[in-house]
């Protein structure tokens, strides 16, 4: 490996800017509130870029290109279904978790929100909720490990299991250091690169393609015949399950947790159009390159080895064949952008969730600050140990395992999260059940029902639902300070707008 490469000397030298970042924000960081939520300080643009970059792990420089390399445009339901489901989530979400978070005991995890809302004396939500981040966190950072291995498999041509323990420290580094803070500041940066590489790469691809718009058509439908097609071999079933995605955005803690830091709700919505307009773009870039990939391997049938091996290489190997080194350094380190910027994120929740929800709500509840920031920074590094180890297997695929996690959240999480903060007659055993029905939904549908083709979250998100609903209404009414609390953030939500 010759390490004065130009790709390489930049890629190093973009993970070294990340640490000291890291490194500047420990500096910022005086207590728990500060290393898990950054003192709930960030700005519009901060709050939007960070919330896009967290979201968009891996899976959209390697999972996405992909499938779109694979299957051509009916891929692409998925990218639909997701800009419709984070556009509602902005909507609706954002500004009222940032508020009700903040009355109901200025909540700084959501399974602190949970107890809070619902006055749980028993802890049963903070516990199960808690567990679910935990199960389904650890398969989701496992997805962003295998994605971060790949990538420095193909930079520094090494074997995977010291590719997967290198693009971990480089991630694990400046969150132990610099927590939530040093994560969104990143975030800014890391979304700015993601946007450059997804630009670059399509517009490059296609003008790297020779003859005109006809001939490079041509390409594409002799490759796959049907590229075109966004209803091509596709069920209307195989349609619903893509744009089911969607629902997901409202019970990713990664993501809520960045609405929960927001300065005000009045910097929601210019955070929601800055933020949309990132999504947007990125995930056009994401599809662009996939499918531009199609006609440029079928120009270059020698060039295509890698691809043939493994689809999610497409946007790796489009950028090492075409760039200049130096650019293609750059490119490469916006990939590491999309996998460092949603790992650092599930890393901090994970940690928050051990430390706020299991250390200091059981064990030591006069813990100082102090001790609780570097129990966190401890708890980083023991997920991080256990995501590298689920990660271990080479043949892992980046979209299947995001696809499972996400599920599990979106289905557990999603249905509490909304009726929670628009219905004041929610009880605590309605919470509670639907939690656990999308949760263990998902968990049955993905190993017993899979065949079926509906993705799991459809089940586990409506059965979560009406379980709440069932259940609450069955239930005696809550008292009425759970419910003067609602009434006061919900008073306060709209007079702050």
């Amino acid at each position: 490996m010759n390490y004065a490469n130009p790709t390489v000397i930049t890629f190093v030298l973009y993970i070294t800017a990340m640490v000291c970042i890291g490194l500047y924000a420990y500096r910022a960081t005086s207590n728990f509130s500060d290393y898990i939520l950054g003192g709930r300080s960030l700005g519009s643009f901060v709050t939007a870029l960070s919330a896009g970059a967290s979201d968009m792990s891996g899976w959209l420089l390697m999972g996405l290109p992909g499938a779109i390399y694979l299957s051509g445009l009916s891929e692409a339901w998925i990218a639909v279904g997701l800009i419709i489901g984070a556009w509602l989530n902005w909507l609706l979400v954002a500004g009222r978790l940032r508020v009700h978070t903040e009355v109901q005991n200025n909540s700084l995890t959501l399974p602190d929100y949970f107890t809070n809302r619902f006055d749980d004396q028993s802890r049963i939500l903070r516990i199960c909720s808690a567990l679910i981040i935990l199960i389904f966190f650890s398969i989701y950072c496992a997805s962003g490990m295998v994605a971060g291995a790949r990538l420095f498999e193909t930079i520094f041509h090494m074997d995977y299991t010291t590719a997967l323990w290198l693009s971990a420290i480089a991630t694990i580094s400046y969150v132990c250091i610099g927590g939530f803070l040093a994560i969104s500041w990143t975030d800014t940066f890391q979304a700015a690169m993601m946007l450059f590489a997804l630009f670059l790469t399509p517009v490059f691809t296609y003008l790297a393609v020779t003859g005109d718009g006809q001939q490079f058509t041509q390409y594409i439908v002799t490759a796959r015949p049907h590229a075109f097609d966004m209803m091509s071999n596709v069920t209307i079933v195989a349609i619903i399950s893509s744009m089911a995605w969607g629902l997901g955005y409202f019970g990713q803690p990664h993501i809520l947790v960045r609405f929960m830091a927001a300065d005000s709700v009045k910097s929601i919505p210019a955070a929601r159009r800055i933020g949309m307009s990132w999504m947007i773009l990125c995930l056009s870039g994401a599809v662009g390159a996939g499918f531009f990939g199609i006609a440029f391997f079928q120009a270059h049938p020698e060039l295509a080895g890698g691809v043939s091996k493994n689809s999610e290489l497409v946007f790796m190997e489009l950028t090492q064949i075409l760039f200049n080194p130096w650019i293609a350094g750059i490119v490469m380190a916006g990939i590491l952008s999309a996998v460092m910027s949603t790992l650092s994120c599930q890393l901090l929740v994970c940690s928050s969730t051990l430390t706020e929800d299991f250390y200091k709500a059981f064990l030591r509840k006069n813990a100082t600050q102090k001790e609780l920031v570097w129990i966190g920074r401890g708890m980083v590094l023991a997920i991080s140990v256990f995501a590298i180890f689920l990660a271990s297997n080479p043949e892992s695929k980046v979209l299947g395992l995001v696809a499972y996690a996400w599920a599990g959240f979106g289905a557990a999480f999603g249905p509490l999260i909304i009726l929670s903060l628009f219905w004041k007659r929610m009880t605590l055993k309605g919470a509670v059940t639907g939690m656990i029905l999308g949760a263990v939904t998902v968990i049955l549908w993905k190993n017993m029902f899979a065949s079926t083709g509906i993705y799991e979250i459809i089940p586990g998100f409506i059965l979560s639902a009406i379980s709440i609903v069932v259940v609450s209404l069955l239930d005696k009414t809550p008292n009425t300070e759970v419910v003067a609390r609602f009434e006061e953030a919900d008073q306060r939500y709209h007079l702050d707008q």
